[in-house]
């Protein structure tokens, strides 16, 4: 994997802290080598920002059906999967 190739994380380079979207281009670099669970470790929430996308892609160019009850219980589902991550990796760098 090439990590000098992926852009940086502002946040953590002005404020040395990571963000809640860090780990997410070395955990889609793992994703496609097949490293699944390698994945999951640095970022538990590729696998559900993956649905996330393909029914906001179906959203977009299926206009026959409404999605946007997916859309909202996948973002919501989301945003708690997010930030329990991310409450989990900030409290187990301090211990």
């Amino acid at each position: 994997m090439e990590e000098e190739k992926m852009l940086p994380c502002m946040n953590k380079q002005l404020f040395g802290v990571e963000c809640p979207g860090c780990g997410t281009q070395r955990s889609l670099a793992h994703l496609s080598q097949g490293e699944f669970y390698e994945a999951f470790i640095i970022y538990p929430a590729i696998y559900t920002l993956i649905p996330f996308f393909l029914v906001l892609i179906l959203h977009f160019t299926n206009k026959s059906r409404n999605y946007n009850k997916a859309i909202i219980a996948l973002a919501i589902i989301n945003g708690v999967v997010i930030i329990g991550s991310y409450l989990f990796k900030i409290f187990n760098q301090t211990n």
